[in-house]
């Protein structure tokens, strides 16, 4: 899904335009970039948290000549699934009880 697909999608569940919608979300994303960048930690209950996580510097290799290189240090964003999201999209999986078995007559 795309955003312009996404943007269709809550347009039709909430029932304003896509104008509207586009707006909102566009909103949301921007807030949620800003933040991030800035150094805080964004959390949706039951969706996730958005964050910046610090990477330490480490020796690489150049690709096309195998030499050694510093790969300098770096702040990335990194996103945590909630516990929600992370069931809905692989469910915990029930053990079975072995069934019992039958006596023969």
């Amino acid at each position: 899904m795309n955003k312009g697909e996404l943007v269709d999608a809550i347009a039709s569940k909430t029932s304003v335009t896509k104008k509207d919608a586009d707006a909102v979300l566009s909103a949301v994303l921007e807030m949620i970039v800003e933040a991030v960048s800035t150094g805080d930690r964004v959390t949706l209950v039951g969706f996730g948290s958005f964050e910046p996580r610090d990477r330490k510097a480490r020796e690489g290799r150049n690709p096309k000549t195998g030499d050694k290189m510093t790969i300098p240090a770096t702040t990335v964003p990194a996103f945590s699934a909630g516990k929600l999201f992370r069931e809905k999209v692989s469910p915990p999986k029930v053990e079975e009880k072995p069934a019992a078995k039958k006596a023969k007559k």
